[in-house]
């Protein structure tokens, strides 16, 4: 299993400073505090270790798939107009995450970043529809050989970093690592509606790189 990047500083700072707080102790000669320090080490370090684990995963190879790019639950998808990016009525697959699934995201298609953007905002919570909106997010937007879409990674009220790790034109593959979310807890994924036919209902849970949550409608007519 390996780490995400950006993990280690995370983890490693979870071992070290209550560790060093326990060896204040110690030479303090506060024994008993030592041990509820070393206690806090490991449990810290331990969730951090496995918050950022990154396990491998092989994405379906039929083309007309297209999969999910968080690990999770399905919350919402539903019609709307997306104006920003894909200018377009849209479909919108709404993924919300916990503190114990893989935070690592992943491409829903093959193709080329087109625009990327990260917009400050509000930190409301996720389960809310305004957060899509309003929170602090960053904007994926990916053109594709049949189809385009918009990734959003949406922050949390708590403690609020999501990160890509791509750059203005640049192709990925179905499946591949683009970002993490450092304990975000949402992800939007808009298609264009008439392109695709939507294989997820609201309270399915998805693997990112793996899971179809979309089939190009094209290829469903052939």
């Amino acid at each position: 299993m390996s780490i995400a990047r950006g993990g280690w500083s995370w983890i490693l700072g979870s071992l070290g400073i209550p560790a060093a707080v326990a060896a204040v102790c110690g030479f303090a000669g506060a024994t008993g505090w030592v041990w509820v320090f070393v206690a806090v080490a490991l449990v810290a370090g331990g969730f951090m270790l496995f918050f950022f684990r990154d396990p491998d995963r092989r994405a379906p190879g039929e083309g007309h798939l297209l999969i999910a790019g968080a690990d999770g639950v399905v919350r919402t998808v539903e019609d709307m107009p997306e104006s920003s990016y894909l200018k377009c009525d849209t479909v919108r697959i709404s993924v919300f995450l916990s503190p114990f699934d893989v935070h690592v995201n992943r491409s829903p298609l093959a193709g080329k970043v087109a625009a990327l953007a990260y917009t400050p905002g509000k930190h409301f919570l996720t389960m809310r529809d305004e957060s899509s909106e309003y929170n602090e997010h960053s904007s994926i937007y990916i053109e594709g050989s049949g189809t385009r879409c918009l990734v959003k990674q949406i922050v949390g009220p708590v403690v609020r970093r999501v990160v890509y790790w791509l750059e203005d034109g640049q192709e990925v593959a179905k499946g591949e690592r683009i970002g993490i979310m450092k304990f975000g807890s949402r992800m939007d994924i808009y298609f264009p509606r008439s392109d695709v036919e939507v294989l997820v209902k609201q309270g399915d849970r998805v693997r990112a790189g793996e899971t179809p949550i979309a089939s190009l409608k094209e290829a469903l007519s052939t």
